[in-house]
């Protein structure tokens, strides 16, 4: 997955855990947002907002709205890949979206479309130069099915 500049941003790879497995013998949907949040921390690692970051200026990426798609069910054992897409940035926030992929080529198996916002310590902040104009990099056209709402 590259931005317009070409700037690849590395998929991000799970293994399902016996341990998330739910009563229905799937994967519980508390771990697909698990493994979605991974996979936010490690777009965080690959903009500029990494653990050294967080420790050196007392900001982050806070989840402020998301919205989960669950489309199909996840075994034991399966691997998982994740793509994340870079929608918008703004001063303060960015929204992107995850797909969540099991490798059967049968598409997504859940998405999630988030609003994080940059925090410090007297609340929002704006994000630095350098890692807004890597999202504006990253960003692209959103999927179809980002900014719907739960309906019916």
């Amino acid at each position: 997955m590259t931005g317009p500049h070409g700037r690849p941003l590395p998929l991000f790879r799970e293994t399902v855990r016996p341990e998330w497995i739910d009563y229905n013998g799937h994967l519980s949907e508390a771990y697909y947002v698990l493994v979605f949040g991974h996979a936010t921390d490690a777009l965080m690692d690959a903009t500029g907002l990494d653990a050294a970051y967080r420790t050196a200026t007392g900001c982050s990426l806070y989840t402020v709205e998301s919205h989960v798609r669950y489309l199909r069910e996840v075994a034991d054992g399966a691997g998982l890949t994740v793509r994340t897409r870079i929608l918008s940035a703004a001063a303060r926030k960015v929204r992107f979206t995850h797909e969540m992929y099991t490798g059967d080529d049968e598409g997504p198996v859940a998405t999630i479309e988030l609003l994080g916002v940059h925090v410090g310590a007297g609340g929002a902040v704006p994000l630095p130069e350098q890692v807004r104009a890597r999202l504006d990099a990253l960003a692209e056209p959103a999927p179809e099915w980002a900014g719907r709402s739960v309906a019916l």
